[in-house]
C-alpha cells in the first residue's frame, strides 16, 4: 500500500551499542510516470533523486520501467541515503549501495531451480487446448509449435488422435514458477507420419533443433504466420467470395484468429509495403531472396517501429490480426509470390536453412543419444531431474 508520506514505514536493526533508525519508503510506479515522477510523489529530496538515477544509470533502463514496478528506499536516522532495491518482476531486481565515496548500482543475482520435465498428450480438439488442460501456458506451447512451424501447419494439419511429447525446462524461484526454458527434446505424431526435433547447439552452430540425420528443422519459410488460427478458406483459382458473391480466384489462404492476434513474418526480408490496400485493408508486404513475396492482409494494425526498406528477422511480428478491408470477420489473408505468380502457401517445400556435417554431425548423433533416452523413461516419471543455477552468473540460461 502506497503511502504519500516520505516515511512509509520505520524499521529498527538491533547493533551491539544502540538501535538505529532506518526510515523507508515503499513505492510503485503508477501509469504514465517515470522513476524520477514516483520519487517526486514520494517527497523525496533533488539530492537524494539524483543520486539514486545517477547510481541506476547503465546498469537500470529507465525506457522499460512498467506500471507495478516497486521499490523500497532506505534512509539513515539523518535523512541520509543507505541503499535502495528496485524490483521489476520476480527475475529482474536491482540495487542501489554506498561504496568507497558514492552509489553504485548491481542487478541481484537470482538462485533458481530447473526442472527438466516430461509431457505427453493425445490430440482431442487442438493442440493448445491440451497443453492447457495438462496445465501448461501459453509460451511453452508457442514454443513447441515453433519448432515444427516449417514442417507442419497446426492450423489445418493436425487431427483428434494425433500425439506429442516433449522433455523441457521449467525455472522456479522460491518453489513458484517463474519460466520456461529450453525445449530439449519435441515429436509430434500422427497415423502415418512422425517429426522429431532434438536441441543442439556449440561453438560453430547457433543454437535451434535439428532432426533425426541432423538437418535443421526450421526452413526458409514458415507453414504459417499464425501458430494457432483456423483454415477459412483455401488456395483456389474459383472462389465465391462470401461478400459480393461473386466467383474469382482466391490466390492465398485465410486463417482466422482473434484479433490482435501476431502475426510473424513467414522469412527474413525486407518491407516493400505497408499501408492501406484496397480490399485487403491493412497490408504488410515482404520481399525475400530468390524472387520471393509474402503478402498479410487485413490487419487490424502494424508493428510498431517498422516501415517500408525496413528489414525484418523470420518469425518477427510484422502486425496483429483484424478484420480491415473487405472482411466478414477477424483472420489473415496471406500470400504468397514467386518471380511475380502466386502459389500455395501449403504446398511449397522449402529446404533446411542448415545440415550438419562432419564433426559437428558426431557431435550432434552424441547429443541425440542422451535427449532420446529421456523420452525412454517411464509415463509416470514427470520430473526428470533437478539442478540448481544462478540467474546472471551461469551463462547458458534462456527463457522462451
Amino acid at each position: 500500500v502506497e503511502d504519500e508520506s516520505p516515511c512509509a514505514s520505520l524499521e529498527v536493526i538491533e547493533q551491539s551499542e544502540e538501535p538505529i533508525v532506518f526510515q523507508t519508503i515503499e513505492g510503485e510506479i503508477r501509469r504514465g510516470e517515470g522513476f524520477d515522477d514516483s520519487l517526486k510523489r514520494f517527497k523525496v529530496r533533488g539530492d537524494i533523486r539524483a543520486q539514486l538515477i545517477q547510481a541506476f544509470s547503465g546498469t537500470l533502463d529507465f525506457r522499460d520501467l512498467k506500471p507495478k514496478d516497486r521499490y523500497s528506499i532506505a534512509f539513515d536516522g539523518d535523512g541520509k541515503l543507505v541503499g535502495c532495491t528496485y524490483e521489476s518482476d520476480p527475475l529482474n531486481i536491482y540495487r542501489v549501495f554506498k561504496s568507497g565515496e558514492g552509489y553504485v548500482a548491481e542487478k541481484t543475482l537470482i538462485p533458481l531451480e530447473v526442472r527438466t520435465e516430461r509431457l505427453d498428450g493425445v490430440i482431442e480438439s487442438s493442440m493448445f487446448e491440451t497443453m492447457v488442460d495438462l496445465g501448461e501456458g501459453a509460451k511453452l506451447i508457442y514454443g513447441f509449435a515453433n519448432i515444427f512451424a516449417s514442417r507442419i501447419d497446426f492450423n489445418s494439419e493436425t487431427q483428434p488422435g494425433d500425439r506429442f511429447s516433449l522433455v523441457f525446462e521449467k525455472y522456479f524461484k522460491d518453489n513458484e514458477f517463474v519460466g520456461y526454458g529450453r525445449i530439449l527434446v519435441a515429436r509430434y505424431e500422427q497415423t502415418k507420419k512422425a517429426w522429431e526435433g532434438f536441441h543442439y547447439s556449440s561453438e560453430n552452430t547457433t543454437p535451434g533443433h535439428f532432426d533425426q540425420e541432423g538437418e535443421e528443422l526450421g526452413t526458409l519459410f514458415l507453414r504459417s504466420p499464425i501458430p494457432f488460427g483456423r483454415v477459412t478458406s483455401r488456395f483456389s483459382y474459383r472462389r465465391r467470395h462470401p461478400i459480393l458473391r461473386i466467383v474469382r480466384p482466391h490466390l492465398g489462404v485465410d486463417l482466422a484468429a482473434p484479433t490482435g492476434t501476431p502475426v510473424m513474418a513467414a522469412s527474413g526480408g525486407k518491407i516493400v509495403f505497408r499501408g492501406w490496400k484496397k480490399d485487403y485493408g491493412n497490408q504488410v508486404v515482404i520481399r525475400h531472396a530468390n524472387g520471393y513475396k509474402t503478402y498479410y492482409g487485413h490487419l487490424s494494425k502494424f508493428k510498431k517501429g517498422q516501415k517500408v526498406g525496413h528489414e525484418v528477422k523470420q518469425k518477427d511480428i510484422i502486425g496483429y490480426v483484424g478484420s480491415t478491408g473487405l472482411s466478414t470477420g477477424p483472420h489473415l489473408d496471406y500470400r504468397i509470390s514467386y518471380e511475380g505468380v502466386f502459389k500455395n502457401p501449403f504446398s511449397i517445400e522449402f529446404k533446411p536453412k542448415s545440415v550438419l556435417t562432419g564433426e559437428e554431425l558426431v557431435s550432434f548423433l552424441e547429443e541425440r543419444g542422451k535427449l532420446t533416452r529421456l523420452m525412454d523413461v517411464p509415463d509416470d516419471q514427470k520430473v526428470l531431474y533437478v539442478k540448481r543455477v544462478v540467474l546472471g552468473r551461469d551463462k547458458d540460461i534462456a527463457f522462451l
